[in-house]
Parts: C-alpha cells; structure tokens; sequence
C-alpha cells in the first residue's frame, strides 16, 4: 500500500478547475518531485493534501487513512507537514522559539499543568527546548537560537523553516518551491541537505521546484501537471525526454 494516494481529485473554484482528475503516488521513503508551469495546480494539491482545501471530487489517503474532511492540525499530528514557496516563520519570535512552537501538536503537559506550573510542566519544557536545540544544531542554526527568525539570511531562513516542520515529526515532507530565491551554491547545499534529512528522519518526500538541476539530481520519480492535470510521469530520464513535458514546461524553462 502507498504511504499516500491521491485518486481521481478534482479542486474546483467557481467555474474553474485547479486541478482535474489527479492521481498519483508515493510510496514509503520515496523523494518524488511534482513540476509543471506556473499555475499548473501544483501548490493547490498541496494545499489539498494538508486539509487547506477540501476536494470536490476524488479520494485522499495517507497510510490508509482518509485525509478529507480533516483539519489542518489534524493532518499534521497524523505525519505530514510542509513547507511554503514564500517562507513563513514568526518573523519576531527567535530562532529557537520558531521550532519550539512547532511541538505543540505533541505536548504531553496539559494547560491546567502549566497554568498552576507544575512539576511536569517544566519537564516539558525542557524536553522540548532540548529537542529543538538538536533541530537548530543538525541544520547549523544552533549559534542563532536567540537571534529574531527575521535577521537570518535567506538561506538560513529556509533551512529554519525546514527545521520547524521536521520537529512536528512527520512521515511526509512537503517542500514548496525550497531553492526560489537561492543561488547556484546554496541549490548544491540544499539539495545535499534533502538526501541527508530524508535519510536521518526516515522520511518520504513531495517536492515542487523549478530548478530542474534540483529536481533531476535527486528526484526518483516525478509528476507532470499541466492546466490541473497530469501529463506525464516517470523517472528523470523518461521526463527530460517526453514530448509532452518538453512542450508544456521544459522548453520554456531551457529556453
């Protein structure tokens, strides 16, 4: 069975389909890329997958479950988390505040704990601030705990952002447009930085990009979308060398 399963969905807004009729895959510990020109719907099956959009048609599953009709909360204490193509931290809380926050789907502690700051209030507390400390350390950030998510360049910002959905611990990471903005060497870094963390977390990957140096070095399948549909898939190779893809959105991108 396929950690996750999208079957026949369709998203319509009004009169317009953002997407039609998708269906696709990814199996456990896969890296699965998901391309296509702007407006393709891509960013909306994300936003389908984490409950932000509801489908009009068709079925979503995650681990067998169904994910219609779930809250966003729910979907990401359930093992998906995402990230966003224009990054959002809390640009006035800490670096470290940044990926704290991001546990609270897991507290063990209760409010009535905290209010009367109990004992095991403040043990969680610090299991917490211990576990994002091991966050900020694994992506180098561990020196700027205390500095404002706002004063970090823009690659550690997006490795912060990166960060803060690892520590919801999910299976299934969504990673939305990662290299926009970078240049060539930070595109290297990341995509070293994908392979490690895909590694180290166990984790299955979907990710977006127009980078297609990106996509193609370290995607082992990837999906087509075009007008809201899938118009191809398959390996790298198979995709560079479609018709299809070369007219919809390789051509324009190598051109």
């Amino acid at each position: 069975m396929p950690l996750l399963e999208m079957d026949r969905v369709t998203c319509v807004f009004g009169g317009l389909r953002a997407v039609s009729g998708v269906s696709l895959h990814l199996n456990q510990g896969e890296l699965v890329g998901l391309i296509g020109p702007n407006g393709a719907g891509k960013t909306t099956i994300f936003n389908l997958l984490t409950g932000v959009y509801a489908p009009s048609e068709g079925r979503i599953q995650f681990d067998g479950e169904s994910l219609v009709g779930r809250a966003p909360w729910r979907i990401n204490k359930a093992g998906i988390a995402r990230t966003f193509q224009n990054i959002r931290l809390f640009s006035d809380m800490t670096v470290l505040d940044n990926v704290k926050i991001a546990y609270h789907n897991h507290v063990r502690h209760g409010v009535f704990s905290s209010i009367l700051r109990l004992p095991n209030h403040f043990r969680g507390e610090r299991e917490i601030e211990d576990k994002a400390m091991a966050f900020l350390s694994i992506f180098h950030l561990e020196g700027k705990k205390d500095e404002m998510a706002k004063n970090l360049p823009y690659g550690e910002q997006r490795r912060l952002e990166i960060a803060r959905a690892l520590a919801t611990q999910p299976r299934l990471l969504l990673l939305d447009e990662p290299a926009a903005g970078m240049n060539p060497q930070e595109t290297r870094e990341l995509m070293e930085l994908i392979r490690f963390i895909r590694e180290r977390f166990s984790l299955t990957i979907l990710l977006i990009e127009h980078d297609m140096s990106l996509v193609m070095g370290i995607c082992e399948r990837i999906y087509v979308l075009d007008h809201g549909t899938v118009i191809a898939q398959g390996t790298p190779e198979e995709i560079r060398s479609n018709p299809k893809v070369i007219e919809a959105y390789l051509g324009e991108v190598t051109s």
